[in-house]
């Protein structure tokens, strides 16, 4: 699966399950793993961090198309979910995935908050951050947790070779054992420090 596909399958997969999420469950807290980096300390809504992901979309057309953080600022700091989270969203969500079909330039530098990579390296950057939250929020929202095959055989075959690098950043936690005859979403979710699925 290439780059683009890759990152549409995945950000389609968080789509999917944003739209399941309850009026009343917009305000439940969420576990310590769900919390920010930059602030370990702080509990999270389920509304905050769906605002994280809105913000984390919204840069997607800037960041394809160059742009640093001095030049967008604070355009998207604040709430960008309204009244109504949902639509919101997917109107963020929906440019977003128009930039990426419409980016033919892959190997291209663009500027992230870690430095400059190239485009194709950021587009599996936050494919991987979408896939694997698309489970977790399922999870907590009581959907189904179920990812696209597709899309857990390229992240797997994406990890199964460097987990251990993106370990060392802290990106994961301790991989957890699964059987042999485990299902490869069970095997990704193991590797990148989650238990797996019962179902």
């Amino acid at each position: 699966m290439d780059e683009k596909t890759l990152f549409l399958t995945a950000d389609r997969a968080l789509s999917a399950v944003v739209a399941q999420i309850k009026d009343a469950q917009w305000t439940m807290i969420l576990p310590k793993s769900f919390r920010s980096w930059s602030a370990p300390d702080k509990d999270l809504s389920l509304r905050e961090l769906i605002n994280y992901h809105a913000f984390d979309e919204a840069w997607v057309p800037d960041t394809l198309a160059g742009k640093t953080s001095e030049e967008v600022g604070d355009t998207y700091a604040g709430d960008l979910l309204g009244e109504d989270p949902q639509a919101s969203y997917a109107a963020i969500v929906e440019k977003a995935q128009a930039a990426v079909e419409a980016f033919t330039e892959l190997d291209r530098k663009v500027h992230l908050s870690y430095g400059e990579w190239p485009a194709r390296d950021y587009l599996q950057h936050i494919s991987l951050f979408r896939g694997m939250r698309s489970h977790d929020i399922a999870a907590e929202i009581g959907a189904d947790t179920t990812m696209p095959a597709e899309l857990v055989q390229s992240i797997w075959d994406m990890l199964k070779d460097h987990a251990e690098e993106w370990r060392k950043l802290g990106v994961f936690g301790a991989a957890i054992e699964v059987p042999e005859d485990a299902s490869l979403q069970n095997k990704l979710l193991g590797l990148t420090g989650r238990e797996p699925d019962q179902n």
